[in-house]
């Protein structure tokens, strides 16, 4: 009976970096995985599969609309959408390949299956051939979340999709009816629209980009309706039905929509299911996540989780910083993720990216601040290079200075939130970052600007 000393539930990406990173330090790791493909869900029908058809699709879309001003006249510009979803999943397999690779270099074992615990320091393996069982000192959870739908719409992933569904279109949908305006659900929405579909997008909630900073959310619907995208806020969806000419789409109060394809982006729920939790008295919440200790242990000496089944921001990097933290923490005395400082990014053009509070938790809280910002419009290499929509917004305490939150939406938004993640996990003040030079012309000028509008100090605004 193989022994580890620990075993990771999961290869995506807080799973197979927590397995890289324990096999770093000395230990004997296995990882197990039922998809064939390593990475998980972000990189196999996630992240990795929709930034490549954002890209694809914005490279379409600027050939046929984005060049004539800048004097490139593209004529005969064809959409071969067959070739676009090779070269998604060309990136898939090419990165899958690669964690692979990574396995074998470190010595992590990689068991294939589903994988259920048989008590404490006990782990089952079924996959295609046969059962085995895996003995362990300790064990990391690192199963992910799948899409959750609504009452009254069964995803068919044919008509009524997922985000998984809406990466395979093998034709572009006349209309396509999105359900929740979130960031799955406007990058998707994005892509296809790019593509020659009409898009509409429901939000049961009277705005769209929940829980973003509010100013940077109404920006960025302006910006998206311009675009061509259609939004219908306020609106309860109640069912969806499939007949001959496409989807219905049922919504309270309201007249009913038809499309012929239908995105249901309303969230995602814990992969607990099938673990035999039961078995090691690990405890889950009412909704389903696993409830952690501050260094993702749980009730169960020697199991621990991270990622999405443990709830907070759902998002990969996040799940990689806990993976490090918690293997750190177990064979090296020390780990830390600070929760507060993780960066999100919406890919959608222009990207809006954000880290730390939003203007409206500040003013929940009652914490004083001062607010600098700064329009990419006003940037040189904003300007040249034709993308000057959105602004950087910096926010700062009152009375130390300190950074609390920086919102940006603009071209390249998700690369420009680093330095301010950076500075923030220093603690730098708004002077801080005003103070070091910034390269000219850059965008992340942008970012120097705003924060010397916190002091009233913006030179080119």
């Amino acid at each position: 009976m193989p022994h580890h000393d620990l075993i990771v539930i999961g290869a995506g990406p807080g799973g197979y970096v927590a397995a890289i990173r324990a096999a770093q330090l000395g230990k004997n790791v296995a990882c197990i995985e039922k998809e064939p493909l390593l990475g998980g869900t972000c990189l196999r029908v996630g992240c990795i599969p929709s930034k490549a058809l954002l890209e694809s699709s914005h490279l379409y879309e600027q050939a046929t609309h984005g060049w004539v001003d800048r004097g490139i006249g593209v004529s005969k510009v064809q959409l071969d959408l067959a070739a676009m979803q090779t070269h998604k999943q060309q990136v898939v397999n090419t990165l899958g390949g690669g964690i692979d690779g990574l396995f074998k270099k470190h010595k992590v074992i990689r068991y294939t299956g589903h994988a259920s615990f048989d008590g404490p320091g006990r782990v089952i393996v079924k996959g295609s051939d046969g059962e085995q069982e895996l003995t362990t000192d300790n064990v990391l959870i690192a199963t992910g979340s799948s899409v959750t739908s609504l009452p009254g719409i069964d995803i068919d992933e044919d008509r009524i999709v997922s985000s998984t569904g809406a990466l395979s279109f093998n034709e572009v949908p006349k209309h396509l009816i999105v359900i929740g305006a979130g960031y799955i659900g406007l990058e998707m929405g994005t892509v296809w629209r790019r593509l020659g579909a009409q898009v509409t997008v429901l939000e049961y909630l009277d705005r769209i980009l929940p829980g973003m900073d509010a100013q940077v959310a109404k920006e960025a619907q302006k910006i998206f309706t311009k675009q061509g995208l259609k939004f219908r806020l306020g609106c309860r969806v109640a069912g969806v039905s499939v007949n001959r000419k496409g989807c219905e789409v049922q919504i309270d109060g309201q007249d009913s929509l038809q499309g012929d394809r239908v995105l249901v982006s309303v969230g995602r729920r814990p992969n607990t299911t099938g673990l035999n939790l039961e078995s090691i008295d690990v405890v889950t919440s009412d909704r389903g996540f696993i409830t952690v200790d501050e260094h993702f242990e749980t009730l169960q000496p020697g199991v621990f989780a991270i990622g999405d089944v443990i709830g907070g921001a759902m998002l990969a990097h996040k799940a990689e910083e806990e993976g490090i933290a918690c293997v750190e923490r177990l064979y090296t005395g020390y780990g830390h993720v600070n929760h507060d400082n993780i960066p999100g990014v919406c890919y959608t053009d222009p990207e809006i990216a954000t880290v730390g509070k939003s203007e409206e938790a500040l003013k929940e809280e009652g914490r004083a601040y001062r607010k600098g910002q700064f329009p990419f419009m006003a940037n040189g290499r904003a300007r040249a290079s034709g993308h000057m929509e959105g602004f950087v917004k910096i926010l700062a305490d009152e009375q130390t200075d300190r950074v609390l939150g920086v919102h940006i939406i603009g071209a390249h938004a998700g690369e420009l939130i680093a330095e301010c993640a950076s500075a923030m996990e220093f603690g730098a003040s708004s002077e801080d970052i005003a103070r070091c030079c910034h390269a000219h012309p850059t965008l992340a000028e942008t970012v120097k600007e705003a924060a010397l509008a916190v002091d009233g100090r913006a030179i080119h605004f």
